[in-house]
């Protein structure tokens, strides 16, 4: 990849450097000052150039990394490469994409939900259940229900907060997708009270499970009936 491509990139991304929206960004966790919508617009005039996404995640800068993974072809990572830029990622939006961009398409997916699920760093852990919680959620065959059940009632109360945030969705989503472990689902929410008082917008559905559960059962019913 030609240097000067890589550096004209890098130099429109400091143009749209907002000092206000970086202040606002790193409550977040995220330490950049670019617009988003603004970013991806950049995305879509380079589209995919999987040299060029290598590149930028190679500098290390978090709007560079954000917008690699807009343009990388996901199947072209390997397992290690996926592995080592998980552990490289240092902004919350960066693992979050990473995650919902790029591996989630990749043929590595379940290898590394497995590998991250036990890893010992917590936040590639939370990694590995946000794959969880996606395999609940769209194909939860040949997954072990119950066990995921007795990890998160004796491991969520305590988690950091972004892994006990994925193991919430794990837990929600057994509740909403399996109706024999419904009630199960249902009792450990309550005893845990894991985000129970976490603040919800009006006409939002709170993440605490009970509620979450309850709410998008619901919605099924009530779609079931309609139809």
């Amino acid at each position: 990849m030609n240097d000067t491509v890589v550096a004209e990139v890098m130099a429109e991304l400091a143009a749209l450097e907002d000092p206000a929206m970086r202040a606002v960004n790193e409550r977040h966790g995220d330490d950049h000052g670019v617009n988003l919508s603004k970013l991806r617009a950049i995305a879509k005039r380079l589209k995919t150039q999987h040299p060029l996404a290598t590149e930028l995640w190679a500098t290390d800068d978090t709007a560079a990394q954000l917008l690699a993974l807009l343009i990388c072809r996901p199947k072209d990572f390997t397992r290690d490469e996926l592995d080592a830029m998980m552990r490289q990622a240092r902004a919350s939006k960066v693992r979050d994409w990473l995650i919902n961009y790029v591996v989630k398409k990749s043929p590595h997916s379940e290898d590394l939900r497995l590998s991250w699920s036990a890893d010992e760093d917590a936040s590639v852990r939370s990694a590995g259940w946000a794959l969880t919680a996606e395999r609940v959620r769209k194909n939860a065959d040949g997954l072990d229900l119950p066990g995921l059940l007795d990890i998160v009632e004796a491991q969520m109360k305590d988690a950091p907060d972004r892994l006990q945030w994925q193991m919430n969705n794990t837990l929600a989503h057994i509740g909403i997708e399996h109706a024999e472990l419904r009630d199960r689902a249902l009792g450990i929410g309550e005893r845990l009270e894991v985000l129970k008082d976490y603040p919800t917008p009006p006409g939002c559905t709170s993440p605490y499970a009970p509620l979450w559960i309850a709410e998008m059962v619901r919605r099924q019913e009530a779609g079931s009936v309609k139809a």
